[in-house]
């Protein structure tokens, strides 16, 4: 009952909190659903504009290139004082125009004439021209009826293309006879600006654009000299719709719309700014059926249909297009998604961060809790640890102590009865020597071989019982270490120098015996290892502590060489001083030589187990 109580409170607080987690992994889930909205459509947009002006250069290119053709076939008339339909045929046949200009319709030639030129004119072109020669029809200005001036198109290739318009008098519309004539005077292209009508192919939107042709060597520097020489101009008649979509189809996004308006003959002050048009004007151009987008030439959900309003110049008219297209079709399967994707991935970020705060938050104390217990149970290991070291070293020190015990017993009893017998039998041999001297010479002979060889066997005996224990420490450490440097002497022939107080050193047993045994293993590396000429053993007293130093001038070692597996001299050195609660260091370094310091109190005792961590290693 008391723990169902104490739980119910603290779901209850537990319920806002989770809520609010909750609400805070939405609101960030839709910060990044509109950031990565507003990111894809500003890319989508700059897409979309740059597609657009990319199209509006392409457009002005073509454009450009239809009136270098006009240009270029202006120059045969100009550079020849008569081309026949022949050379002409030949030329337009030479360009290719629908592989290098695709949209262009025909090349032609309008003859100019007055009325008291035609029937002559007429009469001539029947001639040199009759009807099926060269897939011509039969040649009749038309429309009927007397004018002043006429602009009759003479020459047509291919003919195929537009045959009713053989004969026609394209001055006959008073709008074009106004931009012939001011091209005539200003020796620039004419564009027609609204479409040609094509008789028979209401499909086609024809637009055309004129050149004036002059006659062969005659000046054309004013406005006289040029009407003086003016004989006719030469046309290009071009699709406008197949022109405009063969430029959509290499814009590489699709349904893109194109709405275009002929502005007219207007000088732009500002050519990238789009202008207002008034609502009743008609568009010259528009890529989608009637009825796609309303109203007129806006889209309808202008949000939904990003647009780029652009400015074409066209030979001194202004086209003004505008590019629109669903903004779904500016978008991949992948941008169409990720919105929603950076929606998931804030809302589940977020929301497994406030977990994560409010898992560490609710477990601090029991994190505290495992903290203070792992605390305990590591302090208890220490202190579990120190004492099996302790006993370690205890069972080290008790069998140290044995072993030298052992030692002891075994030299004393060597001592005492080898050693006398040893005695005995060298002085039956030596009374046997001395006796027979004289009377046997081969039993005294005999005898003191015996004596000889008895007398190595006591020295044996003596080294035996030095190195198990020397006697001399019983005299005390300054006289052990006497005659330690002095058998190392011996032995090695080292010079070894001896530096100590005058006045006896009074120790106990064992701390006497770890002196003596850690000078006995100093020397020994010495002369195992050191390769040293010289050695220096100083024994001092100051005060409660004794200290001895082992010196050499030998190849000197790395410090931590006693870590070297298999070399436990060093180490049994430090062992034995720490057993008595003494210090131990070493100074060395490679090329250098080496030295060991050890210093122990007056009153040291193993059994006591004095221990301390205190190891101190200078180089």
């Amino acid at each position: 009952m008391s723990s169902t109580a104490g739980e119910h409170p603290l779901s209850a607080e537990k319920r806002p909190l989770w809520l609010l987690g909750f609400v805070m992994s939405l609101m960030v889930g839709l910060l990044f659903y509109m950031a990565a909205s507003l990111s894809i459509e500003n890319d989508a947009s700059e897409l979309f504009n740059n597609l657009a002006r990319n199209t509006q250069k392409n457009i002005t290119s073509r454009l450009k290139s239809y009136a270098n053709l006009l240009r270029g076939t202006a120059s045969l008339f100009h550079a020849n004082e008569h081309v026949s339909r022949e050379q002409f045929h030949r030329y337009v046949a030479n360009l290719a125009l629908q592989q290098n200009y695709p949209g262009v319709m025909n090349l032609n030639y309008s003859r100019e004439l007055d009325e008291s030129q035609r029937a002559t004119f007429e009469a001539a072109m029947l001639r040199d021209y009759p009807p099926g020669r060269d897939d011509y029809p039969a040649f009749a200005i038309h429309p009927p009826g007397p004018r002043a001036h006429y602009s009759v198109l003479v020459y047509i290739e291919p003919i195929a293309s537009t045959p009713e318009k053989y004969g026609y008098d394209i001055a006959s519309r008073p709008l074009i006879a106004e931009a012939l004539a001011q091209s005539r005077d200003t020796g620039q292209i004419s564009n027609s600006g609204a479409p040609v009508p094509m008789e028979g192919r209401p499909q086609l939107t024809g637009m055309a654009m004129r050149l004036p042709v002059y006659r062969f060597g005659m000046p054309t520097g004013t406005v006289e000299q040029r009407r003086a020489a003016y004989q006719g101009s030469v046309g290009i008649g071009y699709d406008l719709v197949t022109m405009m979509r063969s430029a959509l189809a290499d814009m590489p996004v699709r349904n893109v719309r194109l709405t275009l308006f002929d502005i007219g003959p207007q000088v732009l002050e500002q050519p990238d700014l789009p202008l207002q048009l008034p609502h009743d004007m008609r568009p010259i151009f528009d890529s989608t059926a009637a009825g796609g987008h309303a109203p007129w030439w806006q889209p309808g959900n202008s949000g939904r249909y990003p647009s780029s309003t652009l400015l074409i110049e066209h030979n001194g008219r202004v086209w003004q297009a505008l590019f629109s297209v669903r903004k779904s079709d500016l978008y991949t399967r992948f941008e169409a998604f990720l919105p929603w994707l950076a929606l998931l991935i804030g809302f589940a970020s977020t929301m497994l961060l406030y977990m994560l705060f409010h898992a560490l938050a609710s477990s601090r104390r029991r994190a505290i809790q495992m903290a203070t217990g792992m605390t305990a149970e590591l302090r208890a290991s220490q202190i579990r640890l120190q004492l099996s070291h302790q006993k370690l070293r205890r069972l080290a020190a008790h069998a140290d102590r044995i072993k030298e015990e052992e030692r002891k017993r075994i030299a004393r009893e060597i001592h005492d009865d080898l050693g006398q017998n040893l005695l005995v039998l060298r002085i039956d041999a030596d009374m046997l020597a001395s006796r027979t001297q004289r009377r046997h010479p081969r039993l005294n002979a005999r005898a003191r071989s015996t004596l000889e060889q008895i007398d190595a066997t006591i020295k044996s005996v003596r080294q035996i019982i030095n190195d198990l224990r020397p006697t001399v420490l019983d005299l005390g450490v300054n006289a052990a270490v006497e005659w330690q440097v002095a058998q190392f002497r011996l032995r090695t022939g080292i010079v070894c120098e001896i530096s100590e107080s005058h006045d006896d050193i009074c120790l106990s047993d064992q701390c006497a015996t770890a002196l003596f045994r850690i000078l006995q293993e100093s020397l020994s590396n010495i002369s195992q290892h050191a390769n040293a000429s010289r050695v220096q053993v100083k024994l001092e007293k100051c005060h409660d502590t004794v200290s001895m130093s082992v010196s050499d001038n030998g190849v000197g070692a790395a410090i931590d060489g006693r870590n070297k597996l298999g070399s436990f001299g060093l180490v049994g050195i430090e062992e034995r001083i720490k057993l008595l609660g003494g210090t131990f260091y070493i100074e060395s370094s490679p090329g250098a030589g080496m030295s060991v310091h050890v210093s122990v109190p007056l009153g040291a005792d193993a059994t006591a187990f004095p221990y301390q961590e205190d190891s101190r290693t200078n180089t």
